[in-house]
């Protein structure tokens, strides 16, 4: 059967919620066309110079970063983060996965993750940032999601790429599904530890604790 959906306090999709929503609309949300993540052709929204992409091809990192810092040198520093599949759900287990699928919500995800980088450009001392994140069937020791940001100083480099993964990892829409040996299939939410490290920065999930920790 399917999971029940969950919503975050902002009304969207939560990232690796139990299931995206069916039977046409949940909360005013369409349920995802697969045939834009999962078709015969190459899914790319958003151009080679955009902030944000989603895409089913691979992603070449030196060629994303080296846009990124092009041309500014103010730039002194670029902190990057790389998300790959694993073979196991849970660290330290069995290996547990033979194939991974990615759904989105075309135009909300990416609306969602240009305003969080919008966020990090007003709370950071960053020049700018870019994400391209993978959706589609993805086999272990794939590529999924890329987060570069850049700015003068390292400090602020890498906060801002940690609160950009936090929101990708918690409240972006994407679902995800992992693949079993058995040939079984599951939804799979967001973690507890992800939840958790969310709120650092006032982004609150299911799983998260009910108050912000003390700094």
């Amino acid at each position: 059967s399917t999971a029940p959906h969950r919503r975050n306090k902002v009304t969207a999709p939560r990232s690796g919620c139990a299931a995206p929503p069916q039977g046409g609309t949940a909360g005013g949300l369409a349920e995802p066309d697969p045939r834009r993540s999962l078709g015969n052709t190459p899914l790319v929204v958003g151009t080679a110079g955009a902030r944000v992409r989603i895409q089913t091809e691979d992603f070449d990192v030196a060629r994303e970063v080296a846009a990124l810092r092009s041309g500014d040198a103010r730039v002194g520093a670029v902190a990057s983060f790389i998300g790959t599949v694993r073979d196991r759900s849970r660290s330290g287990g069995q290996a547990d996965t033979t194939r991974m699928e990615l759904e989105h919500y075309p135009g909300m995800t990416e609306a969602s993750i240009e305003a969080m980088i919008d966020a990090a450009m007003q709370r950071f001392a960053i020049l700018g940032a870019r994400v391209v994140h993978r959706v589609g069937p993805l086999d272990p020791g794939e590529q999924i999601v890329l987060v570069v940001v850049a700015s003068s100083h390292r400090g602020d480099a890498f906060a801002a790429c940690e609160f950009l993964m936090d929101y990708l990892k918690t409240q972006a829409p994407f679902w995800k599904k992992e693949h079993r040996p058995d040939g079984s299939a599951e939804w799979v939410d967001a973690r507890v530890a992800d939840d958790a490290a969310a709120t650092r920065w006032g982004l609150t999930g299911a799983n998260a604790p009910a108050a912000l920790p003390a700094r």
